[in-house]
């Protein structure tokens, strides 16, 4: 039975959400699955995905192939470099501490990584929200500033039509 890692739709329609499943590759996409290694949400910026990690390395080692998303997908976890960690520990390349030590360092890079990227976007978020309030508070401002001289223009009109008839009653 050949087992494929792929995507599984959910979600409705224009906001699709994604289990990562390992599933026989003769199932419908959306179909029976052997076990749901995790999720993918891309409507999030930076996209945020959950993964077992040792699962889906479980599932390469027994031979699952993974579709062209996935395998991205499990490449940005770090998936497919515990798998092959793994394989290098199985071959006696390096000691198991030495493994889980390089791949700790990846995943550390990575995280750090991905928070300066959600760091740069909240403070693209916090100045675009800034110059939107500064630019509303002048348009507030000139808004008020042309207002207020056709109030005083009304009231210096009144006063003329006054000012003329009391004139012309004093020259009478």
């Amino acid at each position: 039975m050949p087992v494929k890692i792929r995507l599984q739709r959910h979600g409705k329609k224009g906001k699709p959400y994604y289990w990562i499943v390992a599933a026989d590759a003769r199932s419908k996409r959306d179909g029976k699955y052997l076990e749901k290694l995790g999720a993918y949400n891309p409507n999030t910026n930076p996209a945020t995905i959950e993964l077992n990690i040792d699962g889906a390395v479980q599932w390469l080692q027994n031979g699952a192939q993974p579709t062209d998303t996935a395998k991205a997908i499990l490449s940005h976890k770090g998936a497919l470099l515990k798998n092959h960690l793994v394989g290098g520990v199985r071959k006696g390349a390096l000691t198991e501490e030495q493994a889980e030590a390089k791949f700790t360092a990846w995943v550390e890079e990575k995280e750090s990584k991905v928070g300066a990227k959600v760091d740069s976007l909240a403070k693209a978020e916090a100045e675009a929200k800034a110059k939107a309030f500064e630019a509303e508070k002048a348009a507030n401002e000139a808004r008020i500033a042309a207002a207020a001289p056709v109030v005083e223009e009304e009231v210096a009109e009144e006063e003329t039509p006054a000012a003329e008839a009391e004139a012309s009653t004093e020259e009478e």
